[in-house]
Formats: structure tokens, sequence, C-alpha cells
């Protein structure tokens, strides 16, 4: 059901030459690109006729309106499930808690005497986020993409889902009752490119943003890529991924149920696990078998993810081995399940996300550990971030010097502007002294 890589006895390649022995799903967004390019360029010029077209052709049902009336919440939350309710608002209490610690705060730094930068932190005005509505239903994005927002003291934050024609063209009914518990009343039925190329260019409904988040699959992703320079991004989110570093000391029953956890989410969701135990990735193998039997999504998703090129067992010869591979993965999320879980957790350099031990598994951060699921995919670990406070940040320093704090480095900004062949950069503080430059002390 799932492929092996033996990685053993030889030494480990560095670099780019190690990363391409490790799977990874075929994820082009530059094909797609030129696919959304036309939605994208429709709702520029037809706004919400564009939106309520495509919600016809791709969603199989004919809007009245792409905003959601504001009783469609409230309704929405009426109905939901009490215990789904009190899930959902005990993932937002761990969300707030965690993310509210991300605050940053301004910060002065006296340079010399009479010079200061300061730098102060400035929310995005207006942000659109975006809850995926596909093949499965996420409210738990809903909370992890607007408690960030809300913590970082974004003003305005809308939404968009998909029109479901179950649901009359509303978006999923637990969807919008997350929005409501989260007090989100600005609620879009527009799914995939459409919904970020609203976000991006507005129409007569929406206003435009100033920043687009939110996972999705590839024409999300492709619509982002085509609107980065126009409007902030979060990242290109590509399908999930699992990785797991386990030693003889994990229990395959937990790793065989965590990898499969991933593998639900698409048939393109990557599960992967580097062992240096040979007895550990058998008994996984077996396990695998009749715990897939027993669940759901199975022929759709499940074993298409496990036999795909991106999923494998990943043989190594030992730990330091093995997190050599994690850190070349760089997993979205990322399990450590070996002796001393902590201290190996500790030396990891890339990766989403970081799971310790048996009783933390990736599914407890899609929901309820208080971290958020919004992370990076494609190995982009190395270089970002998940989705934070921070993302929904702007850092801008604040310049104030007196005339004499000036004057004491004059002569070297002058000579820097020589440097760089900019004359008039020096003549900008030659002309505030008389063009006479002060020498220094």
């Amino acid at each position: 059901m799932i492929s092996r890589i033996d990685l053993r006895g030889d030494a480990l390649p560095e670099g780019p030459a190690l990363r391409d022995l490790l799977p990874r799903a075929d994820f082009d967004v530059a094909a797609a690109l030129e696919k959304v390019r036309p939605i994208c360029e429709a709702v520029h010029h037809r706004g919400d006729a564009a939106l309520i077209d495509f919600a016809e052709k791709f969603d199989g049902v004919r809007l009245e309106s792409v905003r959601v009336p504001a009783r469609a919440l409230t309704d929405a939350l009426a109905g939901l499930d009490p215990a789904v309710r009190a899930a959902l608002e005990e993932s937002i209490r761990r969300a707030r808690l965690v993310h509210r610690a991300q605050r940053r705060a301004t910060h002065t730094t006296q340079v010399v005497p009479g010079g200061s930068v300061t730098e102060k932190w400035v929310p995005v005005e207006r942000v659109g986020l975006y809850a995926p509505g596909g093949r499965s239903v996420y409210p738990s994005s809903v909370v992890m993409n607007v408690v960030p927002a809300q913590e970082a003291g974004v003003e305005s934050i809308a939404l968009a889902s998909p029109a479901q024609a179950a649901f009359g063209g509303l978006p999923h009914p637990t969807i919008l009752a997350a929005c409501a518990l989260l007090g989100v009343d600005e609620v879009y039925a527009a799914g995939g490119a459409t919904a970020v190329a609203m976000f991006a260019h507005g129409t007569e409904s929406c206003p435009p943003a100033n920043m687009v988040t939110g996972p999705g699959n590839i024409w999300v992703a492709a619509a982002k890529r085509y609107f980065t320079g126009k409007i902030g991004i979060d990242a290109e989110a590509g399908p999930t991924e699992i990785a797991i570093l386990a030693d003889s000391t994990a229990d395959p029953v937990h790793v065989a149920s965590d990898l499969i956890s991933q593998a639900e989410h698409d048939p393109l969701a990557a599960a992967v696990l580097v062992t240096d135990s040979v007895e550990l990735a058998e008994a996984v193998e077996k396990e695998l078998e009749p715990q897939v039997a027993a669940t759901r999504h199975i022929d759709d998703r499940i074993v298409p993810a496990l036999k795909g090129r991106q999923s494998a067992i990943v043989l190594v010869d030992g730990v330091e081995e093995g997190l050599r591979v994690v850190d070349a993965y760089g997993a979205e999320h990322l399990e450590i399940q070996t002796a001393d879980a902590a201290a190996v957790a500790d030396r990891v350099k890339n990766a989403g996300a970081i799971f310790i031990g048996p009783w933390a598994p990736v599914s407890l951060g899609d929901y309820a550990a208080g971290s958020n699921h919004v992370l990076p995919t494609g190995g982009c670990a190395c270089h970002s971030s998940g989705l934070s406070v921070q993302s929904f940040l702007r850092g801008i320093h604040i310049v104030d010097y007196t005339r004499d704090a000036l004057a004491e480095v004059a002569h070297h900004v002058v000579t820097l502007a020589e440097a760089e062949d900019l004359p008039a950069h020096g003549a900008a503080i030659k002309a505030r002294f008389g063009w006479k430059v002060p020498t220094s002390k």
C-alpha cells in the first residue's frame, strides 16, 4: 500500500541531491496559472456577474447574491450541533491564547543621543480569508485564519467559501456558524480562484482587500501567484503532508493512524515515515491495511495518497540520519516519535509545525492544540512560517534625529552616497548644513 525508499548504507548526499531522493507530490502551479488567468480577468471586468456565472459553472448553483445574508449566519449558528459548537468554542479559546501572545510591541532604539529608530507594528487594514469547501468542510480553517487576524488588530475581515448547491447556494452551514461565533459578518459564496480574484480586484459587493490568506487547492494557489504584488498572500499552499521521524520505541498503531489521518485529505496528500527500524516499518505496513479498511474515503483519497509517489517509508541508518532527511524534506507537519523526542525535536531546523511524542498527533494541531494549522507545504518550511499574528502585521521604522545627531554622522552618509555615485543623496545632507558637511569629532 505504501512504497519504501532505502537510504541505508551509503553516506547521505547534501542539499538538493538529498531532497531529490525524497517523495513529493506533483503540483504544477505554473501550469494552473494559465487556466486561472481568464477567470481572474473576468472577475476584474465583470465583477459580481462573473462570480455568479462561475458559481453556476463550478458549483452547480445559480446565486441571487454573492454576499451571504446576515440572517443566514445567525440561522446557521442556531442550528449548529451543540457538541460541534462546544468544540469550536474551545478551539477558538485555545487559538486566542496562543496567538494573543504573538502580538508585537512598539520598540524604540536610542542609536545615539538625539537619534532614535522606533519600530511600530501596524495591522493590515483589510484581509480576505478563504475557507475551502470541496472534498471536505473546514470550519477549523475559519478559526485558524480569523483568530490571528483579529488578534493582530485587523479592522476589516471578510471570508469566502464555495457556494453549495445542497444549501441553496450558501457556503456550508458549519462554515457560516464558525463565522458567526467569531463575529465575522462579511461572508461571500465564492470559491477557488474566483474568491481570490474577488478579494484582489473588488466587486460591486466586495471591496478589495490588501491581503488574502487561507488554504485551498491548486487553483487557489495559482490565483495567489497571479496576484502577488497586487495583494499580500500567506503562501501558495500545496497538498497537505505529514512526516514522522520514528525509532523502535514508536507504536505502529499510532504511526499508521497518523499517516492515514493526512492521507484522507486528498489523493495528493503526502504521508512519509522516516525510521531506522525495519521492524517498525514492517509493523506499520501491516497496520495500515486494517486501519484503512475500517475508515471512509478509502478509494478516492486514502489509498491513492498512500500509493502515490508522494508517500513512502524511508529507511535510514539512525535517528541522526533521520534528522537530516526530515530537514531536507521540510514537512508541513512533522511528528517526532523517538526516544527522548523533545531533545530530537529541538534539533529540527525545517518544519511547519513539530509534534512531540505519542500524545501530540497532528490531528490535535489541526483542531485544538492552540497552534495554527495553516502551514508551509512543498518544502517551503525551509524559508517560510505558518500563519500567525505576524502575518497580518507590518513593521514600520520611524526615524527621529536632531540636528546634532545628524551632524555627527553626516560625513559618513555623504561618503557612502558618493561611493554609490548618488551625489544628490549627499547633497540632501549638505543642504541642511549650508553645503559644508561637519566633520566628526
